[in-house]
């Protein structure tokens, strides 16, 4: 007789799968995996947990968990990330939104008292732009980005989240900005340096857009480039945000400084690694 294969056999299966492959949470991309292919929340998945899969639900799990096992995101299997408590598509085509970034979606709140206008620079999979226009009704927000593919999805993703009417999409690249001024403009740019790449992890460095990643004058390029702007494009009393790598706040404040930008300031994020810095012009 053939084994019978319930969710929780299959579950406890590739938990130890995932275990063996070193996926961090291998239990939680496990549950979330089993869920998104049998079209359950999580609850759903631990009241059904007797029940046998038949053949066409083995059929459409296994290659999933194959693919997990070798590294490929879970966001891009299941084709979707949360932000800020919103829903996002993700495709290959756009970084995968992390709960670090929030630290910058934070501080351009905390700054957005007066004011109307907001520019996102590299914007991907839009959940920057997006999250901050379901924040701040009445801003009109300019979200940019070099890439056609990556717009395609936040223009998806503001109509998902339907803030679409707030946000303009613009296919530019960030070394000429849009000739106008802002009251804020954030930015997660490029920053790792090619002498970081190898230290990436697998799901990052194999699977996740390189121009996305990827920048020269060791990962400081996109820096240099938004901070020589900043005064053109910035209104008066305008900020300047950017998410930085762990070991750039130094050498990304500095710029910001010499780019005359005042109040300049390092926000660390809730692991106590710096996270962003900001700067005004006055």
């Amino acid at each position: 007789m053939a084994d019978v294969w319930t969710l929780l056999k299959l579950l406890r299966w590739t938990t130890e799968y995932f275990s063996s492959k070193e996926i961090d949470n291998p239990r939680l991309n496990a549950e979330l995996l089993l869920a998104h292919v049998l079209e359950l929340d999580r609850v759903g998945l631990y009241l059904d947990f007797e029940r046998p899969l038949d053949n066409a639900e083995l059929d459409a799990i296994r290659p999933l968990v194959k693919r997990r096992g070798q590294r490929e995101p879970l966001q891009y299997l299941i084709g979707q990330a949360e932000f800020w408590s919103l829903p996002f598509e993700v495709t290959p085509a756009v970084l995968i939104p992390r709960g670090d970034t929030e630290i910058l979606v934070e501080e351009a709140l905390n700054r957005a008292d007066q004011g109307q206008s907001l520019l996102d620079v590299g914007t991907g999979s839009g959940a920057i732009a997006v999250s901050l226009a379901s924040e701040l009704a009445g801003w009109q927000i300019t979200a940019l980005d070099i890439s056609q593919d990556a717009l395609d999805i936040a223009i998806r993703n503001a109509e998902k989240n339907r803030v679409a009417e707030q946000i303009r999409f613009v296919q530019a690249d960030l070394a000429q900005l849009p000739q106008q001024q802002y009251d804020l403009i954030v930015s997660n740019p490029p920053y790792i340096a090619q002498a970081e790449w190898d230290e990436l992890m697998p799901e990052v460095c194999c699977f996740e857009p390189k121009a996305a990643l990827l920048a020269a004058d060791s990962g400081l390029d996109c820096y240099h480039k938004l901070t020589g702007q900043a005064q053109d494009r910035l209104t008066s009393g305008g900020w300047l945000l950017v998410e930085i790598g762990y070991r750039q706040a130094q050498a990304v404040s500095e710029l910001f400084t010499t780019a005359g930008l005042q109040d300049v300031f390092v926000r660390d994020d809730y692991a106590g690694q710096p996270r962003v810095v900001g700067g005004c012009k006055r």
